[in-house]
């Protein structure tokens, strides 16, 4: 005849960890892969403007960014407090920005180097003047697919 035994007799088994290490890689590599790094280090202070029609760009890998401000603090020391313009990680005078735009463009795919398109990304204290002589000098330089980066307006409703 079977021996019947109690339920409080019988141990628990112990919780199997072994697929624990596998589970583990694959959320590292799941956040390695959908992770982007910062580019770019700000250097100088940008608030962007309010705008009532605001669109978002299709393809942001082929858009180059030019910065528009005043120096952050750190910088502001070594540079002034002037308005300045930075490329990448670095401060730029206007007459570099054609040879940035030109080599941003060398640098690209091929096929995609007219489809390239430059945001300007100002201050919302930027004087115009800036801004109009860099337009000038990405006219000189071909690219002419401009866009300004703005914040959206709020409207409140009637």
């Amino acid at each position: 005849m079977a021996k019947i035994r109690k339920d409080s007799e019988r141990e628990t088994p112990e919780l199997s960890t072994s697929s624990l290490p596998d589970i583990i890689f694959m959320f590292l590599f799941f956040f390695m892969a959908v992770t982007t790094m910062k580019e770019i280090t700000f250097k100088v202070r940008v608030s962007a403007p309010s705008a009532s029609e605001v669109q978002k760009l299709d393809n942001k890998s082929l858009t180059r960014y030019v910065y528009v401000g005043k120096p952050m603090d750190q910088y502001a020391k070594l540079f002034g407090s002037e308005t300045r313009i930075q490329l990448g990680d670095a401060f730029a005078d206007l007459g570099e920005l054609e040879s940035f735009v030109v080599n941003e463009r060398s640098a690209m795919n091929e096929d995609d180097q007219n489809l390239m398109t430059v945001s300007i990304k100002a201050d919302k204290d930027t004087k115009m003047g800036i801004v109009n002589d860099i337009k000038q000098s990405l006219r000189r330089a071909y690219a002419l697919k401009i866009v300004y980066t703005a914040n959206k307006t709020v409207v409140a409703a009637q």
